[in-house]
Parts: C-alpha cells; structure tokens; sequence
C-alpha cells in the first residue's frame, strides 16, 4: 500500500521540524546503511533486508496502515552498538492510522523513533524481543474504552522523550508487564516523557504508568522511571501506580493532576527526588522494604503522605489471587528527608484495614502548613519517629511529642517556586541519623556530613534540578 499524502504542515509535526532524530542515538546509527523510503511497502522490504547498523527513514506523510498487513518486523536483530533504527523524516511528521502500525516479533536493538501513533489497536512490544527502544515518538491512540495505548514486555527496553495525551476513556497510556501471568520485564528505562490530558472520570484504571499488576507483585522488574513529567493526569488517583518490585521511581514531577506516586503492590522499591504540585493525592504506600526519601510535596489537596494500612501482612508465591489482589500492610518502609508544605494532611496512615505498619521509620521530615493536621497516624506501635520538623499554624495531630520540634525553618522560594532553606535555617546540619543511601537532595547537591531535614541540603548554589516543564520532556526536547 502506498502512501497516499503527505502533511506538510501538520498539528503534529509543528514546531518539531528543529529536532534531529538521531540525537541521543549511537554514533553507528547515524554513519552506517542509510536507506530513504516513500512508502509503506518500501518500508516492508527495507526492513526485510535490514541489519546491524541500518538507518531507515520515512518520509513525512500520513499513512493509513491496512487491516491485516500491518508493519512486520520479524527476527530483526541489531546490536547494542548498531542498532537497526527505523526513524520518521521529523519529529510528529510520519503519521500512522489504522488498526494496527508496528508489529514486533523476536526482534532485538531496535529503534522506533519520531512517529505520531494513531491507531486503534495497542502498540504491544512483546517478551520474545529484547532493547526495544520508542523514542520521540507521539502517542493519541483512538480514544476508545478500555484501549492501553503502549505495552512494554521486552527486556531492557528504553521508552524516552516521548508525548502521551489526550486520552478520556477507560485505559492507560503505558504498561510494563512481562511474559506469562507472574513475570515482569527486567531492566526498563522510563525517562523525559511527557503524560498530560489523560480526563476519564472513573476512579480507576486510566494511570499514565502502570508498572506492573497485581499477579506480577513478587517479580523484581529493576525498571528507572525518571525525569517525566505528568500534567492533568485526572484518569485515575495513581499517575505512577507502581505493582512490581525493585524499582526506582526519581526525579519526576506531577502537577495540576489527580494522581500520585503509589505503591500499590510489591517490595523494596525506592521514590526518590520527585515533585508532586498542586495536585490531590501525594504519595501512598503498601508493601515492605520501600525507601521514599527527597521527595518535594506541596499544596496536595489530600494527604502529602499515605503510609498505609493492610488487609494481609505479607504476599507471598502461591497465595491465591483474592489475597494477591489485597493491601499489604507495609513493613520496614522509610519515610526520610522530604518535604511536604500546605497539604491537608502531611503525612497520615489509614483505619479502615486491620492490619498497622510494622517497623517503620519517619525521620527529619520537614512539614509546614497553615491549615488542617500536619500528622494523622491511627497505628503508633510499628513506627519510629525523629527528628522531624513541624512549622504552621496547622495542628501537629497525633505526632509523638518526642518525634518532632517546632521551629520555623525559614523557607524562601526560589525562582522555580520551590521552597528551599535558607542561611541560618535550624534545618540545617539537624537530622537525627545518618543516611549512608542519600547521596544527594532534590537539588542533585551533595549530602555530607550530618545532612539537612526535609529535600533540601542548603546551599548557596543555583539548583542543578528543578521541577520539570514541557521543554525539558517530549519529542522536542534536546
């Protein structure tokens, strides 16, 4: 099937046209068998004789993509040096309609890059493939019921610098799982994506991440969720909905949204440095081994922190799928060195499950409000508390009195609108432990010696990170 126009000035690819796509790419993939192709059916037989190191670029255009023969790579094999790179002429300007685009199949150190996805059908990129890489790509898959727009089995496979928008049905921009019923795709990088616009009006199932379900819990998946942005996520009250174990979620900001970052199931995972602005939930936790530490919550209309309660104490191989779907209470979780200013709630717990928290850490928090309770903790006997600082006019709650001191921190914004200590700040040099883990704050500036309460480590420096804006995510960001 030919291609049958072109856009020359399409919504998509505007403003776009600056960007290389082969930036962020190996060197060999932008030196080695270039091929140009016009066509869809160019495209099918470029990609049959592809190999390592092939660059194959499409022109701008709109393609609808036939019912039944969609874009077949099969037993495609670069490698991590040369990957096979299929790339549109510019950012947005190759679009793709239809039912299906690519199909992959035992396919490894393949690029997909620059494409504006709009089919019907999810783009699924399957466990017998290995370092899939979707790259500034755009994502507005036919809004239908139900529909997830992305579905990432293959291991060690990169997802970065794309856009996900638009969506106001049942179903999730995009999905980890791995292969069979329990297992989770190992080592997947997430990173300077953006998620906005996501406006379905249920209170579950339209998450911008979904890294993992609950089947899957137990399985380490190793994934980096980093430097994305997330705005008007209102699809579900979870943005990063986290359901695997031993993953890193750093570095992301999530504004003006209904969602957080919650830990739903699964253990040992770290949060880390992440912005949660203006929204209504902040972060929630269930499970055991976790770390949340650096992370900068403010005016959350819910609670800045949820650590929760359990309806089983631990999950376990085996247990049936009722138990694996249930809460489980966490235990060993470490709240350290954030801040959460003008929530309604800085940190809480739940009552509504039997099952308390057991041994469980809060230390050298920094929280400050001017209304509501900075502390709603109903479960006592599995906490440790110290160290933290309570500022406001807002009650401190529940909050054993040995577990805090009242003292203004003296916050100044800076030109990011973050609140960040300043000279003379009795947070400085005051935690009450050490944290041999935090090698940094928010910032990206050193923790040294006897660290700072709350995300922030003074100092006098212009900060290296701040929270994320459009520029700094997407197909067009450098």
């Amino acid at each position: 099937m030919n291609r049958r126009k072109f856009i020359t000035a399409g919504t998509v690819a505007a403003g776009l046209a600056g960007v290389s796509l082969t930036a962020g790419l190996p060197a060999s993939a932008r030196s080695l068998d270039r091929r140009y192709v016009r066509s869809l059916d160019e495209l099918q037989r470029a990609l049959a004789t592809a190999g390592p190191g092939t660059l194959i670029t499409v022109a701008n255009g709109h393609y609808p993509v036939p019912a039944g023969t969609p874009i077949a790579i099969t037993g495609k094999r670069g490698t991590p040096s040369r990957p096979i790179t299929v790339r549109a002429e510019c950012p947005g300007g190759v679009v793709l309609t239809g039912e299906q685009s690519f199909v992959l199949t035992g396919s490894s150190d393949l690029t997909l890059s620059g494409f504006a996805f709009r089919q019907s059908t999810t783009l699924e990129v399957p466990p017998d493939c290995k370092r899939i890489r979707l790259t500034r790509n755009d994502f507005q898959l036919a809004d239908v019921e139900g529909l997830h727009w992305l579905m990432v089995r293959a291991d060690h496979s990169t997802v970065d610098h794309n856009a996900f928008h638009g969506k106001t049905t049942l179903g999730i921009y995009l999905g980890i799982e791995g292969a069979g019923t329990d297992a989770m795709a190992t080592g997947v990088h997430v990173y300077r994506n953006h998620f906005s616009d996501h406006s379905f009006p249920g209170d579950n199932g339209g998450e911008p991440i979904r890294l993992g379900v609950s089947p899957r819990a137990l399985s380490t998946a190793g994934a980096v969720v980093e430097f994305n942005l997330f705005e008007r996520a209102n699809g579900d009250p979870e943005a990063i909905s986290v359901k695997s174990s031993g993953n890193v979620i750093r570095h992301n900001t999530i504004r003006d949204s209904l969602g957080g970052i919650v830990l739903r199931h699964g253990n040992a995972n770290r949060v880390e440095g992440n912005y949660l602005l203006s929204g209504r939930n902040g972060i929630r936790i269930y499970g055991d081994d976790h770390r949340i530490v650096n992370n900068y919550i403010e005016q959350v209309a819910g609670s800045g922190i949820v650590l929760g309660s359990g309806n089983v104490r631990d999950h376990f191989p085996g247990e049936t799928p009722a138990s694996r779907r249930g809460n489980d209470a966490p235990d060993r979780v470490q709240l350290a060195l954030n801040t959460v200013l003008d929530c309604e709630t800085a940190i809480s717990g739940e009552s509504h499950r039997t099952l308390p928290p057991l041994g469980c850490t809060i230390t050298d928090n920094l929280l400050q409000a001017s209304t509501g309770q900075l502390v709603n903790m109903p479960f006592q006997d599995g906490i440790s508390w110290a160290g933290n600082i309570h500022w406001g006019t807002a009650t401190d709650g529940n909050a054993p009195v040995s577990g805090f001191r009242r003292v203004d921190p003296r916050l100044a914004a800076g030109a990011d609108g973050i609140r960040r200590l300043t000279a003379g700040s009795p947070a400085i040099n005051a935690a009450s432990q050490s944290y041999r883990d935090v090698d940094c704050d928010l910032d990206g500036d050193r923790r040294t010696g006897r660290v700072d309460v709350g995300a922030d480590e003074f100092s006098r420096r212009r900060p290296g990170l701040s929270p994320l804006t459009p520029a700094d995510v997407g197909p067009n960001a450098r």
